[in-house]
């Protein structure tokens, strides 16, 4: 049988809970697509993030890999298309740490794209009914190091397992807490990480769709 690693994060910035593990932890041991879905969760530390993240892609040895962190904020699920070689931190990490213009990878390329169906994906969730988008940007805070970290593993790898991120709004609990936040039920967010799942396993090119940004 396939196996889908899924990687979601500690809770962080004062939040007592993270979305991303609230949901992602809903789907261990589930089988989507023919696929067993095996969880791991990630510290928000920048020096500790991707050696977690390494370990997990080496003992779980996946077939694909969706990787899911809270964009507090934003109003739906948004599938990252770009992962950038830089951390800055506009907050410190769980540790204290918040790393300024660093690469993230010395000499590594500027950025990674998905190898994510993004496009599939999107077009799916708003099928279901689920509010869904094409991010540009996954910030410069551990999501993005985890993003751009987890492609540069596969090239170097040389293989062809599909990899990417995407970011899911606050639940309803924080952003009850944060006046005027959009949020996201957790079912809702466990639906969409299915279809995602789904989508990445069964869909071979994606789809060319408008999804852009024009700021």
């Amino acid at each position: 049988m396939k196996t889908v690693l899924m990687t979601a994060f500690e809770p962080f910035g004062g939040e007592s809970i993270n979305p991303s593990w609230e949901a992602v932890s809903a789907l261990e041991g589930k089988e989507i697509a023919g696929a067993r879905i095996v969880i791991r969760q990630l510290p928000v530390v920048f020096s500790d993030v991707l050696d977690v993240l390494y370990q997990a892609l080496n003992e779980v040895k996946p077939d694909a890999i969706l990787s899911v962190g809270q964009a507090g904020g934003r109003s739906d699920i948004t599938v990252e298309r770009i992962g950038i070689n830089v951390d800055d931190a506009r907050i410190p990490d769980n540790a204290g740490h918040q790393p300024v213009d660093e690469a993230i990878v010395a000499g590594g390329p500027a950025a990674y794209f998905s190898r994510l169906p993004i496009k599939a994906i999107v077009a799916a969730l708003r099928e279901a009914g689920i509010p869904a988008s094409v991010s540009q940007t996954a910030g410069t805070f551990t999501c993005n190091r985890v993003m751009y970290g987890l492609l540069h593993w596969l090239a170097q790898q040389e293989t062809p397992v599909r990899g990417g991120f995407i970011h899911i709004p606050y639940l309803p609990e924080q952003a009850a807490q944060h006046p005027g936040a959009p949020s996201m039920s957790a079912a809702n967010v466990i639906q969409a990480l299915e279809i995602a799942v789904r989508v990445t396993l069964e869909t071979g090119e994606d789809l060319k769709l408008a999804g852009g940004a024009t700021h």
